[in-house]
């Protein structure tokens, strides 16, 4: 039996932000709340609790707009601080659910956790207060499948100019943030979708992204229902660009939900 769900686009800008800081582009002056990007991020309403992919620095702000209580677990793209520096806003959820919050990662990305947030992973000392120190449990994260939280999790191998890093397949939608290329041993994983959200920057080539032409070829090679473009950068006027788009191509913006079937 299926059961629906929803993915929440909690931040969908570069990992700059936008607006830039200290930029007076047209972009960055813009009043118009869709091109207020946070860094990129989603959230998966799973049938038994909520997966966060990536902790961003904004992870605290896009979890009180979107009104999320929890988060059951958290599952990792790449080690790239636009991707990891929210750790510490996890520490409240350990304890309001008085357990481990489990943290899927390879085992780049958990070399790089335990360097910069030493003291979650080291024991309570002597007198400290439980409070002050988060708890995660780093499960070790290959392109194998797992299920989480009632949702059948599919890892997906991705390139990120030379780095290998994970995208991940949720029911019908696939989250490929920072791609540059697509191995053909994930081509297969990515058939017959509903939904593609896939990194597109600008419309400028770029070494470790791709751009908007690059990522509509991989919409035009899988065929998705919809596609969103996401890890957007300041080049990109919402509502200019979204109608040069394809149809069944739109950027998304922070904020944006996505039915899913798990």
């Amino acid at each position: 039996m299926s059961t629906p769900g929803e993915i929440i686009v909690l931040g969908s800008g570069t990992s700059h932000g936008v607006p830039l800081v200290g930029c007076r582009c047209p972009v960055c002056q813009s009043t118009d709340p869709r091109n207020t990007r946070t860094r990129s991020s989603i959230l998966v309403q799973a049938p038994e609790g909520n997966i966060l992919v990536d902790t961003t620095p904004e992870l605290r702000i896009q979890l009180i707009r979107e009104q999320v209580d929890l988060v059951h677990a958290t599952v990792f793209t790449h080690c790239h601080a636009d991707h990891i520096f929210g750790l510490d806003d996890l520490r409240q959820f350990g304890h309001v659910l008085d357990k481990e919050i489990p943290l899927y990662c390879e085992e780049i990305v958990e070399q790089q956790l335990r360097s910069a947030y030493s003291y979650a992973f080291q024991p309570l000392p002597p007198g400290g207060r439980r409070g002050a120190i988060p708890r995660f449990e780093l499960i070790r994260a290959t392109t194998d499948p797992f299920s989480l939280l009632g949702a059948h999790v599919q890892p997906l191998r991705l390139l990120h100019g030379k780095l290998p890093i994970l995208g991940y397949r949720f029911g019908s939608v696939a989250y490929c943030t920072d791609v540059s290329e697509i191995p053909e041993e994930t081509w297969p994983r990515l058939q017959n979708l509903d939904v593609l959200i896939i990194d597109a920057l600008r419309y400028r080539e770029h070494p470790t992204h791709f751009n908007i032409a690059q990522a509509i070829e991989v919409r035009d090679r899988i065929q998705p229902r919809q596609t969103y473009l996401t890890h957007i950068a300041h080049d990109i006027d919402h509502e200019k660009v979204s109608a040069e788009l394809p149809d069944g191509v739109a950027l998304a913006y922070d904020g944006l939900r996505i039915p899913v079937t798990f």
